[in-house]
């Protein structure tokens, strides 16, 4: 690889990272190309985008970065790396636990998922289970929601109910 090319993927890589909030950085060594293709398609489908990086260039594109601290996550880079890129923050997580069902691999190495940074392959499960931000706008509009839920029904079962009487009412009176 040339300079220029490491210079152009530098810029690249670090271009990706002002631009997301979530990243996480996994060892897929290991897998043959079948398995690759699969995890591919499997990320793909969970608008995961997959890309495996050279530890150098990913770490100088990590110190360009001027307002995102991934000092935590310089440990982490060695061996193969393969970064997994999204715009929810929990759609990398459940890619990687729904493919070791099959396989070992992926090992997540670590993540940053704003300004939050996870280590170890032990925390998969912790971020399958976060929730996106559309997971939680949705809880908060349906707490919003139950409430008016409630006063809504009342008042309908109380119209039933007048009218009920009303017609009882009128029924006696002839």
């Amino acid at each position: 690889m040339t300079r220029e090319q490491k210079a152009q993927m530098i810029d690249d890589l670090q271009q990706i990272l002002v631009d997301t909030d979530t990243i996480y950085l996994t060892d897929i060594s290991g897998l043959n190309a079948s398995e690759t293709s699969i995890l591919r398609r499997a990320c793909f489908k969970k608008d995961v985008q997959l890309r495996v990086v050279k530890n150098t260039l990913l770490k100088k594109a990590m110190e360009r970065v001027e307002d995102k601290e991934y000092e935590e996550l310089y440990d982490v880079l060695k061996g193969n790396t393969a970064i997994m890129i999204s715009d929810k923050e929990n759609a990398p997580a459940k890619v990687i636990k729904d493919f070791r069902k099959k396989s070992e691999k992926p090992i997540l190495k670590g993540a940053w998922i704003q300004a939050a940074v996870y280590v170890g392959d032990d925390k998969v499960d912790t971020l399958s289970n976060l929730k996106s931000k559309e997971e939680l706008i949705g809880d908060v509009i349906n707490i919003l929601q139950s409430p008016m839920k409630t006063v809504v029904s009342q008042l309908q079962s109380g119209g039933q109910k007048l009218s009920g009487l009303v017609k009882t009412l009128s029924e006696r009176s002839e």
